[in-house]
Order: C-alpha cells, then sequence, then structure tokens
C-alpha cells in the first residue's frame, strides 16, 4: 500500500519555510525537526523516522507548487550562496562561487530544482507537482 502525502506549496515564501512545510508533512510526531539542509532532507528520505518507512513506497502530492518554485527561485538561490561565502570556515568558497556563476549565466539550479532532484534521487517516493 502507498502511502500519501500533500506538501502545500502556498505555504512556502523561503527556505525556511520550506523545511517547516516539509517538518508539518514528513515529520509531524517527532520530537525533533528536519534542519535547513539539502543533505538533512536526503537522508529524511531515505525513511526510518517521521512518516517515511525506508523503501516503502510513498507518494507525495506538492500542491501549487507554482508558488514554491517562484520563492525559491533565483534571488532566494543567489542568498543561499552568498550567506555561505559568508562562512567559508564551513562551506566551500569555490563551491558557492561556482553555483552563483552558473545561476547568473542561466544554467544553475534553483534551490527549488536542487529539492527537486534530492526527491528525484529516491525511487520509492513519486513526488507529483501539481
Amino acid at each position: 500500500m502507498t502511502t500519501t502525502l500533500t506538501i502545500d506549496g502556498s505555504a512556502v515564501h523561503d527556505i525556511p519555510s520550506l523545511y517547516a512545510e516539509l517538518n508539518r508533512v514528513l515529520m509531524p510526531d517527532e520530537e525533533w525537526t528536519l534542519g535547513e539542509s539539502l543533505d538533512a532532507l536526503d537522508d529524511l528520505l531515505y525513511g526510518g523516522f517521521g512518516v517515511l518507512d525506508g523503501s516503502a513506497p510513498v507518494s507525495i502530492c506538492w500542491q501549487d507548487h507554482g508558488s514554491a518554485r517562484d520563492a525559491l527561485g533565483l534571488e532566494t538561490t543567489l542568498a543561499y550562496y552568498q550567506a555561505k561565502l559568508a562562512r567559508p570556515e564551513v562551506y566551500s568558497v569555490s563551491v558557492a562561487e561556482a553555483a552563483i556563476t552558473a545561476l547568473r549565466a542561466g544554467t544553475g539550479p534553483t534551490y527549488f530544482e536542487l529539492v527537486l532532484q534530492v526527491f528525484e534521487s529516491h525511487p520509492n517516493i513519486d513526488l507529483i507537482l501539481v
């Protein structure tokens, strides 16, 4: 049996609100929350905590994904990488600079697209954008 979950894209206005929505949907009974990290999202999607159970099939319907796509677009993504540049002791400056260059050239993925890539790497999860 496939579990079906729903993400409310209209609740996503920036990166923190994205993770608040993901926590609401995927971590409702946990005493801790998912951090604002693509790596943390990837770990969560492997299952074993929250509502996901390992490799069990899951359908996630992302309603109003266009609002989230807009909110997590170019400007948000540039700010995300610029914040990384401000912490060179933690993040790779060259990686962040390359991402900014690609974004400005129109070839780099936005934060929304990075989130989609994380979901796509989990074959048991069927993400449906509506």
